[in-house]
């Protein structure tokens, strides 16, 4: 065979090959990625795809979403925008992003379904503890902002986009809403991407998207306060969930827990119970509603979850007590009638 003959038949099974490479279906599979420190936590994405180079890219355009969020979001980052707003607000109508106005709308009115116990000018007092440096404010720089706490210091102008403060002192933090918020965020790409089964978590907040082909995706929810062990696992589909709890960011002190669910109110770690576990259908709802608890206590939260009807929890009180909404308390023993009598085999 001649030279040329031969770079020709080279040419044609390589042209052969490469179509039929094309031609062969892509190999579905499990992809996941874990990502540490953006929004100060752990960022974790698992999903399946039909075909690698695509899972893959729909990973990366849900960190890419998540690493937006905490530029614009982040209160540690002195040239975000909710910085900006906290700079400036006290002065004068700030124009903000239509996402950052729809979350603080958002925000807002968790703060009415709660009473109040949801508020993101919290910061206002929460600034001031580092709980990494084991610092806390004392009682009379607490008195002395308390004031600032009150979620109608946030006016919102709808026609201008605007949000002002009412009074100089408050700050904003969406620390309790925004990594929720970045779940669902997360999420909406994957299922503009065509993806139908996957999960997206931020720290404590998770969201699902259908079943693992059968089976449902299993969250376990730990111990108060043994790290390994778990007090509940439920299996899940198609629903969002979110845990806080009094031992993520924290330090003791003097037998006492300063945490970084502030109440209030008062301006201290709220401590009516020890952990609350919410299930709704988005993140931002859970993230947001599952501080409620340590602020009302878990008989008043309870009360409110079950009247909006679309949100589930379990409670964890300080003296270890698990308490559950009606969807899902676990089904009680059959009790024997009062007067019945043991069966005689």
């Amino acid at each position: 065979m001649s030279a040329p003959t031969r770079r020709v038949a080279a040419a044609t099974a390589v042209a052969v090959a490469l179509a039929s490479a094309l031609a062969a279906p892509a190999r579905a599979e499990w992809l996941s990625r874990t990502v540490d420190g953006t929004m100060g936590t752990r960022i974790v994405v698992e999903l399946w795809s039909d075909d690698h180079a695509a899972g893959e890219q729909a990973i990366d355009a849900v960190m890419a979403e998540m690493r937006h969020i905490d530029t614009t979001m982040s209160t540690y980052k002195p040239d975000s925008e909710i910085s900006r707003v906290n700079a400036h607000a006290a002065t004068g109508p700030v124009k903000i992003s239509s996402e950052l106005f729809g979350l603080l709308e958002t925000a807002l009115e968790y703060s009415r379904i709660t009473d109040g116990a949801f508020d993101i000018t919290y910061a206002s007092v929460g600034f001031m503890y580092d709980f990494r440096a084991h610092h806390r404010p004392t009682e009379q720089q607490i008195d002395a902002a308390l004031p600032a706490v009150n979620y109608h210091h946030v006016l919102l102008d709808r026609a201008t986009r605007t949000v002002r403060f009412s009074q100089a002192g408050v700050r904003i933090d969406l620390g309790g809403i925004a990594k929720g918020y970045s779940v669902d965020r997360g999420i909406e790409i994957l299922q503009r991407r065509g993806i139908h089964h996957a999960m997206v978590q931020a720290g404590g907040d998770s969201r699902i998207i259908g079943d693992r082909f059968g089976k449902p995706w299993i969250v376990g929810i730990r111990h108060p306060d043994r790290r390994d062990e778990v007090i509940a696992r439920l299996p899940l589909v198609d629903t969002a969930i979110s845990t806080s709890g009094d031992y993520e960011r924290y330090f003791d002190e003097n037998g006492v827990r300063y945490h970084h669910i502030i109440d209030p109110r008062t301006g201290h770690s709220a401590s009516a119970v020890r952990s609350a576990t919410v299930l709704a259908p988005t993140a931002t709802r859970t993230d947001g509603l599952s501080k409620t608890a340590f602020v009302l206590g878990a008989e008043a939260a309870i009360a409110i979850y079950e009247r909006l009807g679309d949100v589930d929890a379990i409670i964890v009180k300080p003296d270890g007590k698990v308490l559950y909404t009606k969807g899902l308390a676990p089904p009680q023993a059959a009790q024997p009638p009062a007067n019945s009598q043991p069966d005689k085999k």
